[in-house]
């Protein structure tokens, strides 16, 4: 081997380095040439996102308490029949009153609500475009990957450069992390119709849309349901990596916690979130169950 060549193989890792660090700072360069030149516009059309939770944690949190407790219970009756989960649900509200951490979670409460409508939203009609074209899922499906494997704290990156501190940026972080399960399990749960139910739809002369209203997601509830649930406690998951951001609620206590040893705090308020979980997800499964037994009594 000559000189030359052996020169040009100790230095290719170098130029290798060097060539990557050009690249990085070139995007790194252009993100921040696109955050000052569109930031503001972008942050003015989240406006509306912001004034939606600010009425929500408006309500959550000015609402004399027995008033949101009979609310919740009522919804809990409603979504359950069942009276089990109801005095669940009232027991441990009771307990997080009683520790003071009321407030906090119903800020918490506020922020799970308008993301999980934000991903039903937006997720629910991507879901049915990939059920309806195998294109679209390929496309969309490498997307949802990336979404669910990248560590929730990368989501943050892009946001605050954006939108900077606040309860949007967090609220457009967890949405992101939250969304993939209601997208998949609404896809899924289309497919999953059966083929001979769809062809008695068209035999009766029933239209793309009519089809897709009054058979499809009917006897798809079930599995977006189980979506719902998903996202909801994906949602709750990242409540405590929002917090990072200004998003208030349950997290900030535990991350005060963290920073100040405080065992106590940090215990009770991960509780709460628990509480929380255990709340939506046992309503939710339960409403998503009596929708299953409806199903199989009429097409039983």
């Amino acid at each position: 081997m000559t000189e030359e060549e052996m020169d040009w193989l100790t230095r290719f890792p170098h130029m290798q380095d060097d060539a990557l660090l050009g690249m990085k700072r070139s995007i790194d360069d252009s993100f921040r040439a696109f955050t000052a030149a569109y930031g503001d516009p972008i942050d003015n059309a989240f406006q509306p996102l912001q004034q939606f939770l600010t009425a929500a944690e408006h309500f959550m949190t000015r609402t004399p308490w027995p008033i949101i407790m009979l609310l919740i219970l009522a919804v809990a009756w409603a979504a359950s029949r069942n009276w089990k989960i109801v005095v669940g649900c009232c027991v441990t509200l009771a307990a997080i009153g009683y520790l003071d951490m009321w407030q906090d979670t119903m800020r918490t409460v506020s922020m799970i609500f308008v993301c999980t409508f934000l991903s039903i939203v937006i997720g629910l009609p991507i879901g049915i475009l990939m059920a309806k074209s195998d294109r679209v899922r390929r496309l969309v499906d490498p997307v949802l990957d990336v979404m669910q494997t990248m560590p929730s704290f990368v989501y943050l990156i892009p946001v605050v450069m954006l939108l900077g501190i606040g309860r949007v940026p967090g609220l457009i972080a967890v949405v992101i992390y939250a969304i993939p399960p209601m997208i998949r399990l609404t896809n899924l749960g289309i497919r999953l119709v059966d083929k001979d139910i769809l062809e008695a739809a068209d035999a009766f002369g029933s239209s793309g849309w009519q089809r897709l209203v009054k058979v499809q997601l009917p006897l798809a509830l079930p599995t977006i349901m189980a979506g719902v649930n998903q996202t909801i406690m994906m949602a709750l998951a990242m409540v405590v990596v929002a917090a990072m951001i200004g998003v208030q609620g349950l997290g900030q206590p535990v991350l005060k916690a963290i920073a100040n040893q405080y065992f106590t705090l940090g215990i009770f308020n991960g509780l709460a979130i628990v509480g929380i979980a255990v709340i939506f997800d046992r309503v939710s499964q339960a409403y998503g169950k009596r929708l299953q037994k409806h199903q199989e009594v009429v097409h039983g």
